[in-house]
């Protein structure tokens, strides 16, 4: 399984890095096959910034979701082991989830704010 997952992330990497990776130089100049064929260099091309800031919005959300739910259950089991401690405990749950909340905001507001200005 550990091979099927780094098989997959090479080959991601590759399909991500190899269009950004075959564009032309600045100083270079074109065929005429070329021309036809790939568009010149000062028209907006692939980038990776819109993938990356996608891929980055994902990983926020999926921490935050197992953040979230550590939170809970630590918090649910220990209002089980000891009830007159109950509502303290709610406190601080819901403190750290708004905390936890606030940082998953900031990180989404930033990769969407990288993401946008990514050109196609």
């Amino acid at each position: 399984m550990r091979f099927l997952n780094l098989l997959a992330l090479v080959l991601f990497v590759g399909a991500v890095v190899a269009p950004a990776a075959a564009q032309q130089k600045a100083g270079e100049t074109q065929t005429s096959f070329q021309k036809d064929k790939y568009p010149p260099p000062n028209n907006p091309v692939f980038s990776g910034t819109g993938v990356s800031a996608g891929i980055g919005m994902g990983l926020t959300i999926i921490g935050a979701g197992i953040g979230l739910g550590r939170i809970g259950s630590s918090a649910l089991e220990s209002m089980a082991r000891q009830p007159e401690v109950a509502p303290r405990i709610q406190t601080a749950m819901i403190i750290i989830a708004a905390m936890l909340e606030g940082a998953t905001l900031a990180s989404v507001i930033l990769c969407y704010l990288i993401g946008n200005g990514a050109t196609f």
